[in-house]
Order: C-alpha cells, then sequence, then structure tokens
C-alpha cells in the first residue's frame, strides 16, 4: 500500500478525530509536516495550519514561514503564524536554545487550538523519529517510561505519522512533488538526535533488517507492559509513602524491605527530580544520622529519625526545613525566621516570638518543621517537668487553626522552641552563656 492509504487506514482505525473536527497542525516548513499536511489535504480532513519562527537562522527561517504560508494561502486553508525572540527568552528563563523554543512552540499552538475550538493539534513525528527517542532514552538511563517512545495521543497533542518511516514520507513528497525547506541545522551532529540520526541508526541498518520498524514494535510492546507495571509500582509507592500537608513521609525500615530496591527507589524519587546518579547517595542517608539529606533541583530528602522526608526546596512550600548553618533566612507559609549567633544580651527579650538559646547546646543542621502528634518537650520554667504538645496547646488554650499552623526548631532530635509560644528548659540562657543562638519569628 502507498503512504496515502496506509495513512488513511491508520486514521481510521485510531481514531484521531470525529469527520466533523478540525485539526491544528504544526507545519514547519520541513519535508515531514508539509507531507503531512499534503496527506490530510489529499485525505480531504478539516484542518488549518500554525507556523513557528523562532528568528534562529535568519532569512532562511523566513523563508520556511513564506513557503508554508504560499501554500496554505493557495488551498485556501486557515493560517496562523507568530515569530519567537527565542535567544532573548533563553537568556531570560535560563535554558537551552532548544527548550525554549520546544517551550514556546507548543505553549503558542496550544493557544491556538484552544482559541479557535480546533479539537486536536497535529505534529509529523514518524517512526524513525520514535526509534531515535528510544535510543537516546536508553543510552542516557530511563526507566521504563522512557521507553515507550513517542505517544500517538498525548492530551490533545496527535501523531498521525508514527506509522511511517522517513523513507515513506521522502518517497511520497518525491512522487507528489510536495514542497518543502530543507534545515540545514538537520546535517550537523552539534545535536544529540541527529548525531544518533547520521551515526547510530545506520550502522543498525547494515545488521538488522528494519532495525527502525523492529524498534516501534519493540516500543508498542513496552507501552503495553508499562500499563500493568504502573498499576504494580503504584500499588507500592501507595503502601509507602504519607502525605502530610507538602511533604512526603516514608518509613526507612519498610522501604528497605522493598523489591526490586533499586527500581522502587528509583520510581518513587524520580518523580522529585531525582535522578538515578543520585540514588547510591540516597540508599547511603537512610543508614545515616539524622539531618543527613540528598538534594535535587526542586525537593530535598531529609532522613529525620525513621523517615525519609521528601520536601520541596523552596521553604515556603515545605513543611520540613533544614537549616544548616547561621546566619540565614527561612520563609514558611506561617512567616519570616531569622537566624543568628549573638553575644548573650544583658536582658532577655521576653516576646515568644523571639528564642534565645545557648549556642553551646546547638548542634548543627537543625530542623525547622511542622509540630506532629507525639512531640513531647520540657517547657521553660516548668523545671524539666516533660509535656505532650498536644496537651500544652489544650493548657494554653491555642485556637485549632493556630496549632495547626504551628511549627517548632528541633535540634539532635529534641525540641529546642515552639516557634512563638515556648522555649524548651534544656536550652535556656544560663550565668555560664557567652554565645547565643537568636532566631526571631515574624508572621505573616
Amino acid at each position: 500500500m502507498d503512504l496515502l492509504s496506509r495513512f488513511k487506514d491508520d486514521w481510521k482505525q485510531k481514531a484521531f478525530a470525529q469527520a466533523d473536527e478540525t485539526i491544528l497542525l504544526a507545519v514547519s516548513g520541513g519535508i515531514d509536516s508539509m507531507a503531512m499536511a499534503h496527506l490530510f489535504y489529499t485525505s480531504q480532513i478539516p484542518f488549518a495550519v500554525a507556523h513557528c519562527n523562532f528568528q534562529l537562522r535568519g532569512e532562511e527561517a523566513d523563508k520556511d514561514e513564506q513557503l508554508v504560508k504560499d501554500w496554505a494561502n493557495a488551498k485556501n486553508i486557515p493560517f496562523y503564524n507568530v515569530r519567537f525572540d527565542t535567544k532573548a527568552k533563553s537568556e531570560e528563563w535560563k535554558k537551552g536554545t532548544q527548550e525554549t523554543a520546544r517551550i514556546l512552540r507548543y505553549e503558542w499552538l496550544d493557544n491556538i487550538r484552544v482559541a479557535n475550538s480546533y479539537s486536536k493539534l497535529a505534529t509529523a513525528h514518524h517512526a524513525n523519529d520514535n526509534a531515535e527517542t528510544l535510543l537516546m532514552n536508553l543510552f542516557r538511563g530511563t526507566g521504563i517510561s522512557g521507553l515507550h517512545g513517542i505517544k500517538e495521543k498525548n492530551g490533545p497533542i496527535i501523531r498521525p505519522l508514527l506509522f511511517a518511516k522517513r523513507s515513506d514520507i521522502e518517497q511520497y513528497a518525491a512522487e507528489n512533488k510536495v514542497p518543502y525547506r530543507e534545515d540545514a541545522s538537520n546535517a550537523s551532529d552539534n545535536y544529540l538526535r541527529n548525531a544518533v540520526r547520521h551515526h547510530i541508526i545506520p550502522v543498525a541498518e547494515k545488521w538488522f533488517d528494519d532495525p527502525v520498524m523492529q524498534v516501534n514494535e519493540t516500543i508498542h510492546r513496552i507501552a503495553e507492559a508499562e500499563i500493568i507495571y504502573k498499576r504494580a509500582i503504584e500499588q507500592e509507592l501507595k503502601q509507602l509513602t504519607e502525605r502530610r500537608v507538602k511533604d512526603i513521609y516514608i518509613p526507612i525500615l519498610k522501604l528497605k524491605k522493598k523489591q526490586p530496591l533499586n527500581t522502587i527507589c528509583y520510581e518513587l524519587f524520580s518523580q522529585y527530580g531525582f535522578t538515578p546518579a543520585l540514588l547510591p547517595f540516597i540508599k547511603q542517608i537512610m543508614n545515616a544520622e539524622s539531618g543527613k539529606f540528598v538534594d535535587s533541583e526542586t525537593h530535598r530528602i531529609i532522613k529525620d529519625r525513621d523517615f525519609l522526608i521528601i520536601t520541596p526546596r523552596l521553604s515556603v512550600d515545605a513543611d520540613v526545613v533544614l537549616v544548616e548553618g547561621v546566619p540565614c533566612a527561612i520563609e514558611t507559609e506561617a512567616g519570616h525566621f531569622s537566624f543568628s549567633i549573638q553575644k548573650k544580651p544583658e536582658k532577655i527579650n521576653p516576646d515568644p516570638n523571639v528564642a534565645i538559646l545557648d549556642a553551646k547546646n546547638i548542634s548543627f543542621p537543625l530542623l525547622l518543621r511542622k509540630w506532629r502528634t507525639g512531640d513531647y518537650f520540657y517547657p521553660l520554667g516548668m523545671g524539666m517537668k516533660k509535656k505532650k504538645l498536644s496537651k500544652y496547646f489544650i493548657d494554653q488554650k491555642i485556637p485549632i487553626n493556630q496549632k495547626d499552623s504551628t511549627w517548632i526548631l528541633e535540634c539532635d532530635k529534641r525540641i529546642a522552641w515552639v516557634a512563638g509560644m515556648r522555649l524548651d528548659e534544656r536550652f535556656k540562657v544560663k550565668n555560664s552563656t557567652e554565645q547565643v543562638l537568636l532566631i526571631e519569628f515574624k508572621r505573616r
């Protein structure tokens, strides 16, 4: 069967859209997207065309835009275009050029789709793109989710050419005289995908029969296996994790008993930005003392007694914050905490929002966290009388809303201060005290 017949059959079989729905096509002017537009036009599927000019290739990019515009206008196809200052955005966002272009592209395309009531957005990814994606993910090191390749349907985005190889598209374009422009950057190995395309796939084609389609068959099988895998993983993670407001608590002993541990850890922690390279460090802190931690770009895992706590790196979004040293300032949802070491003051400030602790009794790191059921301390002035925080709140007639937002400072597994309320007797300033840890709490 020729490509057009296969396209029609695949479109009907996959049910990408209803007959009365209009599809928005992302068309760059290259051979893949121009062939896709021609297939839609010949198949009489209602569609519109959208083109992004990233202004990265000067006059060449402008010629791409003009080609797509002329083709759409000649066939009375609705046409949308936009020009981005991609380099400026890349610098502003501190992201790579390709990533910046991808974000700009999909955000704009989806806005056009929604504003004009187009049901789907179609991109021209094909079987070679799919095989290249799997190989790149495989070489980088990935979980099973990185092996399912490019999805044919992902929300409103559809990829109706994944069944076809690049050679099929090239033949179709030649036979039907489809106009297109070649991006010179496609010949460069500066981009990883191009290097895989130019050097790895051709070698595979010398040794294996139709490796691109064989890889795509494997992708389909992995995608189906992933459904079963995800169900099992979700069940395992549900048994392991407990959400406490914004933080995730994981009992260490329970985690250690899970098998296969490496896979469970990968699936558990990767969703918070922890790469496979960080897994050995996470396993190390399971056996370390409280206060040890590992960071990803977005989150921190803290060892706290019998738990690993996953908390956002931005303290304002976290319920557990590690205080590694002073001076420092920390923002939380409750308010602003500032920490400093000072000489012992002549007079102790009685303000409950100011804590003055004997610096000799302080060892870092400290934990600033929300209070928990079971917490206890030795309230200052009560002669080392132990008291549960829950009972202390009742005795002090603390309102429920204030109790729920109470923060405590923990030092070496001991509560040193109930923020805004009371110090612990064990950390009080004595006659022999020379330096103090001063903490000032400004409520929101």
